[in-house]
């Protein structure tokens, strides 16, 4: 079967994050510049090699102070580490209404952790352009302070600023080329 490229349809997806903010709300995040490029045998997505970089510097979440000190060596250091990659390493069908396991390697800050994703597949479509697209939800969690970021600040009341554990979200169209 014939190699297939896909590559991201930026206007039409979306990557964030929430975490615990004070251990009683969390607080959303999201990255406005990132890349995804797949290669697929025809189109059979168990069968992609996935690479996704991600533009630290674009991070947002709704307050520039917060996002300066994100951007800061506190957290991302993006002036060192300008990017957060994930590469495939293989998936897992959880079973038959397009829901998967999804595993990879993601580096943040030179750290490199193989973590699992829960990827629900959407779907092929042609858009009214002509153009055929593939869809994909996308969920998982990670610690924190497994990739160095390690920065917190404690609460009068015992507790801490910032929870480890990171929720990870995306909304992802892929474009065949």
């Amino acid at each position: 079967m014939a190699k297939q490229q896909w590559t991201l349809d930026l206007t039409h997806s979306e990557l964030g994050f929430k975490i615990r903010h004070l251990m009683i709300t969390n607080i959303n995040g999201k990255f406005h510049n990132f890349t995804v490029d797949a290669e697929t045998e025809g189109e059979d997505f168990m069968t992609a090699k996935v690479t996704v970089k991600v533009d630290v510097d674009s991070i947002t979440t709704g307050s520039d102070d917060r996002d300066k000190h994100l951007r800061s060596p506190d957290f991302f250091d993006v002036n060192t580490f300008r990017d957060i990659t994930f590469v495939t390493t293989k998936y897992e069908n959880v079973d038959n209404d397009g829901s998967y396991e999804l595993w990879g390697d993601l580096t943040i800050r030179n750290v490199t952790k193989n973590v699992k994703l829960d990827v629900e597949f959407g779907g092929v479509v042609k858009d009214p352009w002509g153009n055929t697209k593939a869809g994909f939800t996308i969920n998982g969690k990670i610690n924190r302070k497994d990739f160095g970021l390690t920065w917190n600040a404690a609460t009068e009341t015992g507790g801490v600023l910032v929870g480890d554990d990171v929720k990870l979200y995306g909304e992802v169209q892929l474009i065949k080329k």
